[in-house]
């Protein structure tokens, strides 16, 4: 019998998903299936506002995660416009067309997941896009999925948590560095503790660096850094401006360099971004 980790909440076990298996979705669950050789889907690994996350099993027993992204919640459509617009990559996107709105922030995600991963950021490996569904791997055991850092803060010692916020700050850097990408929501609710190491998810809002406001998110990333790993866990870290500084000087071999950016667009996002944490995050 598998016990389930103190960390688990209960009621994730037992999400209900009528809101995700309209007929639309369910057709495109099939063909998701088809193309990946599905034999089953096998529960809910998690359950959020904007998607349900479930475990799939492969024909040749592997696993997967499969996001589905709801297409009836108007909150969330509002609240990716910020994302979207001005991401040179999508400026083609019927945004009033709200099943096109969805099939493209799926779209975002994968493209933004498969740039990492090739970068060399541990993030899941990603499988398949179709319609409003990401398929990537799974990041679990028996099961079970990986613990969340957030539901880990009670439970980590002081050189462990000093050891995750290096482990953070590095995937960072290889986010900026190597994919030219801003996560733009990096906190410890988008990072997983998998086989003993940290790896980022949730990454359909992160923009390329020449959209408007990646300084704006560069800085609400580090500032979260230092709010979760310096006021939250007592870890001695840096302050947000100085964590700018560390994740813009790089000095990385990239595996691939076509997404690499110019040490002008660096800078540019970087001193735009320490203004913002001076004007609207001090103390």
């Amino acid at each position: 019998m598998v016990r389930r980790p103190k960390w688990l909440r209960k009621d994730e076990l037992f999400k209900t998903f009528e809101e995700v298996w309209d007929a639309q979705t369910l057709m495109a669950a099939y063909e998701v299936m088809r193309r990946l050789k599905l034999k089953r889907f096998a529960g809910v690994v998690s359950a959020g506002k904007e998607a349900r996350v479930y475990r799939a099993i492969g024909r040749d027993g592997r696993e997967y995660a499969v996001k589905i992204y709801l297409t009836m919640t108007a909150e969330f459509r509002k609240s990716i416009y910020k994302y979207l617009l001005g991401d040179p990559r999508f400026q083609s996107v019927d945004t009033s067309n709200t099943k096109k709105l969805f099939f493209a922030w799926a779209r975002k995600e994968f493209r933004n997941l498969k740039r990492m991963y090739e970068a060399g950021v541990p993030v899941p490996k990603p499988y398949l896009v179709y319609q409003n569904i990401v398929v990537m791997e799974f990041l679990g055991e028996n099961g079970v999925r990986s613990p969340l850092l957030h539901e880990l803060a009670d439970h980590l010692d002081e050189q462990e948590a000093e050891r995750l916020f290096r482990e953070a700050v590095d995937a960072y850097k290889r986010i900026l560095c190597c994919a030219g990408l801003v996560h733009a929501d990096y906190s410890e609710f988008n990072l997983m503790l998998h086989r003993g190491r940290l790896h980022v998810i949730d990454v359909a809002q992160a923009v390329q660096l020449d959209h408007p406001n990646s300084p704006d998110f560069l800085a609400h990333d580090m500032v979260n850094l230092v709010r979760f790993f310096g006021k939250r866990l007592g870890v001695e870290t840096p302050g947000a401006e100085e964590l700018v500084e560390e994740v813009t000087s790089c000095s990385l071999e990239c595996p691939v360099e076509k997404w690499v950016p110019s040490e002008a667009d660096l800078e540019h996002v970087a001193s735009k971004a320490r203004d913002m944490i001076r004007l609207r995050y001090a103390d």
